[in-house]
């Protein structure tokens, strides 16, 4: 027992060491992207149907640092704002495959020949999924919004701060810590070379067993690669593994449920098909290409000096997120307690920060609505202003792509 706490630990410590740097980079290099991309831009590109809104869909998404959970109500309202069917689709297959932080995790822990086959994996899949969506089913009935004319927006520290930090951050830290812990319990648990003795984790029959468990799992593109690397280190091919990266974040049974009630069966048929057919090919592509010649090397880095800095500064990076949620916690409990005006509504489906920020915007933007202040935690959102309706509020939630409970 104490022998397997001893390697538990000490594969804790050297998958921290290996994470750290490159999402801490990812992270930063969101943010820049954030600080210098025009408000509205993103929104105005995706409205037209054809080749270029689906190209353009895809491009936007691929770096985007984005979960499933934090991408259907984007690209709902996306879609809201008027993006084609072809835009929505793409932007739903590629942006929860990668993301700049998930890219250079990839890279550090299985290569960066796999980090770069995987980005061109979700592009090639997004692209085909966003057109066959395109002409599948009926252009989108929802009138365009959009501006004519974007001016690029000044932004200071403090909001790129709090989009990397509350935003992006916020929005994946669990399960990143749920894809540490669970990569170093299977590296202490599982023996070298263990997978490769098992013919069922082989070849065809490995990349359908795993499709069944990816698919209705949650595991962001960034947590998700810790778990790969660890099973690839006990035996497990590496295209299995790029099965499980690419249908693995892109798809859990919240988003499925989402898509079909928002987007129709005929697209969520789309969506999955795709996924699904595209994770094989592309892994037995690989496999073909890359699997003789490569050798995947993780934990066997030293206790480098970039790593123990990247490590403590995220660590004081994780205590700030934590200590501003708990008072942003506080804060809204106090508000609710004393409220006496206004209207709170029961919201199924918020599941972390960007769930938070699509309810609070789509309300936000109606008129006669002050505030909106979702709580993550209790799923109430208490809402303040003048001349409410309590059916248009409601609606103004469901069109985010979440439940009001009655």
């Amino acid at each position: 027992m104490t022998s397997f706490i001893a390697e538990y630990f000490q594969a804790l410590w050297s998958i921290v060491l290996e994470l750290s740097p490159p999402l801490l980079g990812g992270l930063i290099f969101a943010g820049l992207i954030h600080l210098v991309i025009p408000a509205g831009f993103i929104h105005k590109t995706l409205s037209k149907r054809g080749f270029n809104s689906v190209f353009k869909s895809v491009m936007v998404g691929v770096p985007m640092p984005l979960c499933s959970c934090g991408v259907v109500p984007t690209a709902l309202g996306l879609r809201k704002e008027g993006a084609s069917n072809g835009a929505t689709t793409a932007f739903l297959i590629s942006t929860p495959q990668t993301g700049i932080d998930s890219i250079l995790v990839s890279a550090n822990f299985l290569g960066w020949p796999f980090a770069i086959f995987k980005v061109v994996s979700a592009f090639v899949t997004g692209m085909l999924g966003g057109l066959i969506a395109e002409y599948a089913d009926e252009p989108s009935k929802i009138a365009e919004q959009h501006n004519n004319s974007f001016e690029p927006t000044p932004r200071t520290f403090k909001e790129f701060w709090h989009y990397t930090v509350v935003d992006l951050y916020g929005a994946i830290d669990k399960w990143i810590y749920m894809g540490v812990l669970l990569a170093a319990l299977i590296t202490a648990l599982t023996p070298e070379n263990y997978f490769s003795d098992l013919s069922l984790a082989q070849g065809f029959s490995g990349m359908l067993l795993m499709l069944a468990i990816s698919i209705p799992l949650y595991v962001c593109a960034t947590g998700s690669v810790p778990i790969a690397a660890s099973l690839v280190i006990a035996g497990m091919p590496l295209g299995t593994a790029m099965v499980f990266l690419m249908a693995g974040p892109a798809t859990n049974v919240a988003t499925i449920g989402a898509i079909y009630r928002t987007l129709g069966l005929k697209l969520l048929m789309v969506y999955l098909g795709t996924l699904i057919s595209m994770s094989i090919l592309f892994a037995l592509l690989f496999e073909a290409l890359f699997s003789d010649q490569m050798v995947v090397a993780i934990h066997q880095h030293g206790d480098d000096l970039l790593g123990i800095i990247s490590t403590i500064a995220l660590g004081l990076v994780t205590f700030w997120l934590y200590y501003y949620q708990h008072q942003q916690k506080q804060i809204k409990l106090q508000q609710f307690e004393e409220n006496d005006m206004g209207i709170t509504l029961d919201v199924e489906g918020m599941s972390c920060g960007h769930c938070v920020a699509n309810v609070k915007k789509s309300l936000e933007a109606l008129d006669g609505v002050e505030t909106a202040s979702p709580d993550l935690d209790s799923g109430k959102v208490l809402i303040d202003g003048d001349n409410l309706d309590n059916d248009q509020l409601k609606q103004a939630v469901i069109d985010a792509g979440y439940v009001v409970k009655d």
